[in-house]
């Protein structure tokens, strides 16, 4: 069910369980990427709601969410640092996407005393994005949106995915989605990410195009204990195109802590 969170006197949505929070029970929260918004995840916590207590944001200026979108990757990780001490979550372990990887290992750098563990999924310790496309966002965002989504799906998973990925990122204001990239492509944490010192599963396609595969070997390598699990069959939005294969993965990984 979606619910709603007034931070800083704006209203922040957000998915989680039918009926509550379980007690006893491991917390999730999923952090979209540029654009998106909280039915990014449906494939999981449609499924992974039986098991953990999920939270699912809509990130501000985002889907159901008040405000305007940040250009700072260290300001989106403010904002979920609020979220998860509004909504009472111990210990959550943070699931980001893209924008959402970079949110969840800047958060485990800088608050990771808050966390169980993070999973960035489509990320790295850098995330440079093509000039073309920043600036397309303001002459052209239909265009600019169908490339985004030819080269972020696996060519085997085009036909299927590409006209709902479409429409939920033409959903997006323009500006809000040239502000999540231009965060990313701000972003350099080649340094501090050796600094974290949580259980961390490093996820990504086989076939991701956008963050490459050795993006994630990268991380893997350079946070102590880092486990990295390449998914089959999938380009950058993994979660969507093997969802039963990154399913797996996020719930074994949770369920070892």
């Amino acid at each position: 069910m979606i619910n709603f969170q007034e931070i800083e006197g704006i209203k922040i949505a957000y998915w989680m369980n039918d009926g509550g929070f379980v007690q006893g029970r491991k917390n999730l929260v999923f952090i979209h990427g540029s654009g998106g918004d909280h039915t990014n995840w449906q494939n999981q916590y449609k499924t992974l709601a039986d098991s953990f207590n999920i939270v699912a944001v809509d990130l501000p200026g985002h889907g159901q969410s008040g405000g305007t979108g940040e250009k700072e990757v260290g300001r989106y990780v403010e904002w979920i640092r609020k979220l998860i001490e509004a909504t009472g979550l111990n210990k959550p372990v943070l699931t980001g996407h893209s924008l959402g990887a970079a949110i969840s290992l800047t958060f485990a750098i800088r608050h990771g005393g808050l966390l169980s563990g993070i999973i960035p999924v489509g990320g790295g310790v850098t995330m440079p994005v093509n000039p073309i496309l920043l600036e397309g966002l303001k002459k052209d965002a239909g265009a600019t949106v169908a490339t985004i989504v030819k080269f972020s799906l696996a060519k085997e998973n085009r036909e299927k995915w590409s006209v709902p990925l479409s429409e939920n990122l033409l959903n997006s204001n323009p500006e809000v989605t040239h502000g999540d990239l231009y965060a990313c492509d701000k972003l350099n944490i080649t340094e501090e990410v050796a600094k974290i010192r949580l259980p961390v599963l490093v996820v990504c396609g086989a076939d991701d195009k956008m963050t490459p595969p050795a993006n994630s070997q990268f991380l893997a390598d350079r946070i102590p204990g880092a486990r990295l699990s390449l998914i089959p069959g999938a380009g950058h939005f993994v979660m969507m195109e093997n969802a039963e294969a990154f399913n797996k993965a996020v719930k074994n990984f949770v369920q070892s802590l």
